[in-house]
């Protein structure tokens, strides 16, 4: 009796009923965002594309020129994802950095350095020094000493770095031929990363942040890095200095997110001039833009002739074959029929070749098509069990129409970005003022605000700090200035800036978001500040840092939204499908900065607890679920509450008519459960 109770409880087909749908997760982003996340490979996939950039940077880092590589593919063809396949393959190779789209096109320079630096300062797996260290350690000047140097101090290493001037003039002995850029301040911040104390300031300078005054004289640096060409010669300067160091692959990729031209496209143009620099002025670096087909075919024409020639190397990713598909499926499927028994007759079980060819006759596909298909025929699959199993099943497509569905899945999404903007997001000035205000651009428009402008604060250095717009049915203008840049000198012209605007009645009210130091009344900028925000009129927001989460996981979803790659359920969803749903789901009402910008409180009722709600929207999305994957699940995103207290929430859930235990006799490990449905 007890082997027969053994069988039927690791069943495949129990296995199916009682876990979540493997195949829920079609997305890839950042892949330094996600390096957290086990993802399967099919090694068969894109093998000549991923053969041609390893190729490619072993050129590079054969004679040290650099290259630039143009990576095209279709919606779903899986650009993002091999991106960071490429990086978790060849990151001994090489260091990787994942440039995000620019906001502005007047400092893209800036932009491309501080996303360079900070995958830079990831530690990659396997490794116990962040991508910096490993470049810092391995260049030539410390690896390759002479043997009287080995013999006179064998604490070559430790003898140097303790000393700030006595490393800055042996790099600069050493490289007195590189044309080094700054090579004061440059080197002198390298030294000042070896000391734990001052590592994240040294990082801090070297990604261009606005560094108050205290924090340069710290660093013993004049001024920050805060001209377009200070950006482009330090990130130069990596190469510079990097003669035999392994080549820093930077990695452009959603340029439908990138700044626009004044005919609405994406402008092409300012990335492509800027790979044309690096390409010919660079040392050591391989550039790989990743681009829809669309975008490409429908823009280069806006890219000159000269910028298309630097392109060295193009590769295209090709539809998938059905072999292919099914490597797809069997990853996917593997690790429940892992604990299956007896085992499946097929490895791809409950699907077969059959559905496969039916599903896609021509034998083509792409790997987002395949993961859709996979997640369709799972759900009908566990319908048709609990239904009985009455005759030959047959995979059904789900009801694109089902708009519960649709927002219980979109809910589960959010959930799983904030999760990883909680986990990557720690500072508030982590993204730039610019990046700031396009997410806050991005929120507004979706909570259906009027007249959204950006710039506001026109004609001046900070005019990407800003934004305008006004309420529904309002005819005032609101003005938004955002900005934590530290250096108080910044903040005297940003307020002499805001100041001028007033004076100009730019806007009835001013709104400034800041959470950094204002400064204290020695200072200019101060006083200023006191003059305009003096309570009666305009108004001062302290954005709390869950309110910089929820913008950038919205602005996450919008990008995927504009490269035609998110999927919620089994749909994809256009931009403007996103902004009604975001809506619907109302994931936006707990961000406090929103709730201040629209001057009331937009909480329409009392919302489920996060824990009920996550319980609910899983249940909801996977039709049926065992209890204890649905308390796992909880778990993981709220690692801090009790199972006793998840078990008490999904009581309240059946108590309120919301889920049902299908069977309630059973033993808790073995119980299933269920939306409430209508009877039909």
């Amino acid at each position: 009796m007890t082997n027969q109770n053994t069988s039927i409880v690791t069943s495949i087909d129990n296995l199916i009923l009682q876990s979540t749908n493997p195949f829920d997760n079609y997305r890839s982003v950042n892949f330094w965002r996600s390096q957290q996340q086990a993802e399967p490979v099919v090694e068969s996939i894109h093998t000549e594309t991923i053969s041609t950039v390893t190729d490619t940077l072993a050129q590079v880092a054969g004679d040290r020129t650099t290259r630039t590589l143009l990576l095209e593919g279709d919606p779903g063809s899986g650009k993002t994802y091999l991106l960071g396949r490429l990086k978790k393959t060849l990151n001994d190779k090489a260091f990787f950095a994942y440039i995000s789209p620019f906001p502005q096109s007047n400092r893209i320079w800036w932009h491309i350095l501080r996303y360079t630096v900070d995958s830079l300062v990831q530690i990659p797996a396997g490794q116990k020094d962040s991508q910096l260290m490993l470049w810092l350690k391995s260049l030539s000047v410390f690896t390759k000493r002479t043997l009287k140097e080995r013999l006179m101090q064998d604490n070559f290493w430790e003898g140097l770095t303790s000393d700030r001037q006595k490393f800055i003039k042996y790099l600069k002995k050493n490289y007195h031929n590189a044309a080094i850029y700054n090579p004061d301040s440059f080197f002198g911040v390298l030294h000042d990363l070896i000391n734990p104390k001052k590592y994240d300031l040294a990082c801090e300078w070297l990604r261009g942040d606005d560094l108050s005054e205290e924090s340069l004289k710290e660093l013993g640096v004049k001024s920050s890095i805060n001209t377009e060409e200070a950006a482009c010669e330090t990130l130069a300067n990596f190469g510079r200095i990097a003669t035999e160091t392994q080549p820093i692959v930077l990695c452009f990729d959603q340029l439908e997110s990138i700044a626009r031209l004044a005919n609405g496209f994406p402008d092409l143009q300012t990335l492509f001039s800027a790979a044309t620099k690096i390409h010919d002025d660079y040392q050591n670096f391989l550039v790989i833009i990743s681009i829809t087909t669309d975008t490409w075919r429908q823009n280069e024409t806006y890219v000159d002739q000269s910028h298309k020639d630097r392109i060295d190397i193009k590769t295209r990713l090709k539809p998938i074959t059905l072999t292919d598909a099914k490597s797809i499926l069997l990853t996917r499927l593997h690790f429940l029929h892992s604990q299956a028994n007896p085992l499946p007759a097929s490895n791809i079980y409950p699907i077969n070749q059959q559905y496969l060819l039916e599903q896609f006759p021509r034998g083509k596909t792409n790997p987002r098509e395949v993961l859709i298909f996979g997640r369709e025929v799972i759900q009908a699959y566990k319908e048709w069990l609990v239904a009985g199993g009455i005759g030959t099943f047959k995979p059904v497509v789900q009801d694109k129409g089902d708009r519960s569905k649709l927002v219980a899945s979109f809910k589960l999404k959010w959930i799983d970005e904030l999760t990883k903007a909680q986990k990557q997001v720690t500072k508030l000035n982590q993204q730039s003022s610019p990046e700031l205000i396009q997410m806050l651009q991005e929120a507004l428009s979706v909570l259906e605000m009027e007249d959204i402008k950006s710039p506001f604060l026109k004609a001046t250095k900070f005019a990407n700090y800003s934004l305008s717009y006004k309420l529904p049915g309002k005819y005032e203008t609101l003005g938004i200035v955002w900005t934590e840049d530290q250096n108080m000198t910044t903040f005297f012209h940003v307020m002499e800036a805001c100041k001028k605007a007033i004076d100009r009645k730019s806007c009835q009210i001013l709104y400034l978001i800041r959470d950094s130091k204002l400064g204290n009344s020695n200072n200019k900028g101060y006083k200023v500040y006191t003059q305009i925000f003096n309570g009666f009129h305009h108004r001062q927001i302290q954005p709390k840092i869950a309110s910089v989460h929820s913008l950038v996981a919205y602005y996450e979803l919008v990008k995927d939204a504009r490269e035609g790659d998110l999927i919620i359920g089994n749909e994809a969803i256009n931009l403007k499908k996103l902004k009604e749903i975001t809506l619907e789901s109302k994931v936006l009402e707990e961000c406090y900065l929103l709730e201040q910008l629209q001057g009331r409180n937009i909480k329409t009722s009392p919302p489920l607890t996060p824990v009920k709600e996550l319980l609910l929207n899983t249940v909801a999305t996977q039709s049926f679920l065992g209890r204890q994957t649905l308390i796992k699940n909880a778990t993981d995103y709220f690692p801090n509450v009790e199972e006793t207290q998840i078990n008490q929430l999904i009581e309240e859930l059946c108590q309120e008519g919301r889920v049902q235990i299908v069977d309630p006799h059973a033993k808790p490990k073995s119980q299933l459960i269920c939306l409430v449905v209508a009877s039909k």
